[in-house]
Parts: structure tokens; C-alpha cells; sequence
């Protein structure tokens, strides 16, 4: 059982850490009490009708907290649609099984899981101004007990797990002692010093750091919570696969004072959403898709900009020798329409799958068809002959 526990343990908490590690570019942009007013991204998104499932997700995620950045997964396309399409048949298979021995062995099923969200906070400097590193959080809903995986979380912790109440829900916390040792060479390690994991409600839980989780259970509480354009402009396109939204500038100028400290609020002094992300990979019957928009505030911003990023693409294409990167890279398209830059990029179904069977291709074949051709070479080689020295005799 412990072999199930402990990845399950390792998916909702250990792994969050490594969320910030790789700056997961995620969300949408919210803004604290006492600031400016509610930001959407990016700032003109086109309306679009939403559908029923779509306006179920967005129900559900209006109960979350604000938050500076957003990664949205929608597990159910990804396994039914992207992976068989993608994924040899074999692996496919592999996988449905290792799905099914975790439901046999814990109870939880995998793909009853109908979105994932990635979110991180940026946080105000301190009141001696210091800077704080982010929050950040994952919560994960669907058709399962929250409740239950809690269980498995503390069976998984081996008593580490502490309980804390707050408000109507009780927090589990965990200190991670190696980050604790780190932090006091690092001051800069203590906000990932402890994680924590809670339930949101019957089918939704969350995993992250104590303070984000905190702020999740006042949201549902109704306090302080993401703007529903934040989450429009996340699920802008309906049918992604991933979608990502961030506000990198407005995030610059909370971390770093320019919006006041956590003791002494600061009015902005500028409020342009220059920068403003949005991200997502979808796919039809035939290609994958890459469609991104960044805010550039103005039309001759716009294509100043586009002109720079394809320069840059143009040198890059160039400048690397993997021929399969060079192709992926070539795929891609920016320009810039209105106040926006875009990007778009669509890649056949079976040039990426073919992609992927190369790239999973074992390393123990190749090696093994390595060790042959060497071997030939040395049989068909000639054998080298030795010459014997002979001395002379004084």
C-alpha cells in the first residue's frame, strides 16, 4: 500500500515545490483589497459563447483565491484523446493498468479527475522590505472523495501530517526538514520550508503552501476571490488541452514594493498590462495546436514587438543543429493584430507522435545496437601484429 500512498502523497505536496523551481508561467491576475480594479487576460480577449462544461469549470474555480498566475489542465481530453492519439499503443495500455492497480490498491481513480489548476501568488515586500518568494498551489476536482485522498495524504506523511483549523476547514501541515536546514543558510528557502493540504469541499482538494491554502478556504468563505475575466481569459479557448495565463509586470511590481509593502499600500502608479499572457495547446482530428496572445498596450508596441520575438525565433531556427527541434521551431508563427501579439504554431498528430516514439525509444537498444556495429568492425578488422624486438649481444 505504501507504494501507492507515497507518489499519490508525492503529487499533491512534494512535487509543488518544484513548481516555482521551473517558474511554471501560469494565470491570471488579481488584485488585492485596496488596489486597482480587476484585470482580465489578456485585456481584449475575444467574447466567445461558453459551453455548458466550460461554465461549470469556471463555477468551480470562482471560489479560488486570487492569484498572479494560472496553468489549467484538463486531465479528461489529455487521456482520452491526446494520449491515445499520441502514445504508442503499448504505453497506453501500461498506463490504463497502472491507473487500475491505483484504484484497486487506494481507492482513487486517476481518470475521474476532470482539471487540475496550477496557481502562484506573488506576495508584497515585508515591512523592513524584504523581498517575500511566491505562494503557490495546485487543487485537483472531480469525481472522487476529497476526503478520502486526505486519508491517503496522512497514511502517506507517517504521522508527519499536523492538523490545523482554520475558519470551517483543518488544514494539514507538513515542515520538509532538508528545506529547514537549507533555510538557514538561504533565508530566501523559508517560505518552502512547509506545505499543507486541504479539503475545499467534497470533490475538490488543494495542496500548496500554508498561506495560499489559508486564502483558499476564505475564498470559499467568500473573501477576496479571483475575478471572474481572470478566469474567462484562462479558458478563452474551450477546447485546450493546457492553458496558461500570467501577468508578469503587474507580479514584478507587487514582489517588488512598486503596489506599496504588506504595512504601507502604495496607489499604482501605472496600470498598463504590457505583458499579459495567455497560452494553450489544443488539438482536432489531425494537429496540435500552440495559440498564445501577449498585451503589448498599443498597435505600433504591438509590432515592434512581434518583429523582435520572430528575429529572435529566425536566429534560433539557425543557430540549432537538433533537426527535430529545428522543425518544431519552424512551425511557429508570430505576428502582431491590434494590441496583441500572436503566436500560432500546428503540428501534424503523427510528426509529433513519431517525435515522441523516437525520444522514448529505449537507451539500452541503442546502446546494444551500438555494441554490435563495434563488434563487427573489430571482426572484419586485421589483426595487428606485434614485432619482436631482438637484442643485440655485445
Amino acid at each position: 500500500m505504501r507504494k501507492i500512498f507515497n507518489p499519490l502523497f508525492g503529487i499533491l505536496l512534494v512535487t509543488l515545490a518544484s513548481l516555482v523551481a521551473t517558474r511554471a508561467q501560469t494565470a491570471p491576475l488579481g488584485i488585492q483589497a485596496g488596489e486597482a480594479s480587476s484585470q482580465s487576460l489578456p485585456a481584449n480577449a475575444p467574447s466567445m459563447a461558453v459551453n455548458p462544461a466550460t461554465q461549470t469549470v469556471i463555477n468551480s474555480l470562482s471560489s479560488l483565491p486570487e492569484a498572479d498566475m494560472l496553468i489549467y489542465i484538463n486531465p479528461q481530453r489529455i487521456l482520452n484523446e491526446a494520449v491515445p492519439a499520441l502514445m504508442p499503443a503499448k504505453d497506453v495500455e501500461n498506463m490504463r493498468k497502472a491507473f487500475a492497480d491505483v484504484k484497486t490498491h487506494a481507492g482513487f481513480d486517476p481518470t475521474k479527475v476532470d482539471y487540475i489548476v496550477m496557481a502562484i501568488r506573488f506576495k508584497k515586500p515585508t515591512a523592513d522590505l524584504n523581498f517575500q518568494p511566491p505562494e503557490f498551489m495546485i487543487v485537483a476536482s472531480g469525481d472522487f472523495s476529497a476526503e478520502s485522498l486526505m486519508t491517503l495524504a496522512r497514511m502517506a506523511s507517517q504521522g508527519k501530517l499536523r492538523d490545523e483549523k482554520y475558519g470551517t476547514k483543518t488544514l494539514g501541515l507538513m515542515t520538509i526538514d532538508p528545506l529547514v536546514k537549507e533555510a538557514e543558510k538561504n533565508p530566501f528557502l523559508k517560505g518552502f520550508t512547509e506545505v499543507g493540504i486541504v479539503t475545499l469541499s467534497g470533490n475538490t482538494i488543494a495542496a500548496g503552501t500554508p498561506g495560499y491554502l489559508r486564502a483558499a478556504v476564505d475564498a470559499g468563505d467568500g473573501k477576496e476571490r479571483i475575478s471572474t475575466d481572470t478566469l474567462n481569459s484562462l479558458v478563452r479557448d474551450t477546447n485546450a488541452l493546457i492553458s496558461v495565463a500570467g501577468a508578469p509586470w503587474h507580479s514584478f511590481a507587487k514582489g517588488f514594493g512598486m503596489l506599496g509593502t504588506e504595512t504601507t499600500p502604495r496607489a499604482p502608479r501605472c496600470e498598463s498590462k504590457i505583458g499579459d499572457f495567455y497560452a494553450a495547446l489544443t488539438m482536432d482530428a489531425t494537429n496540435l495546436m500552440i495559440r498564445g496572445a501577449s498585451n503589448a498596450d498599443n498597435p505600433d508596441t504591438a509590432k515592434i514587438i512581434s518583429k523582435l520575438y520572430s528575429g529572435l525565433l529566425g536566429y534560433a531556427v539557425t543557430s540549432i543543429p537538433d533537426p527535430s527541434v529545428k522543425s518544431l521551431l519552424q512551425g511557429f508563427a508570430i505576428t502582431a493584430e491590434g494590441d496583441e501579439v500572436m503566436l500560432r504554431a500546428d503540428f501534424p498528430q503523427q510528426m509529433v507522435k513519431e517525435l515522441i516514439e523516437q525520444k522514448m525509444k529505449p537507451k539500452q537498444m541503442e546502446a546494444t545496437a551500438t555494441a554490435i556495429k563495434t563488434d563487427e568492425v573489430k571482426t572484419t578488422a586485421k589483426p595487428s601484429v606485434r614485432r619482436r624486438r631482438t637484442r643485440r649481444r655485445h
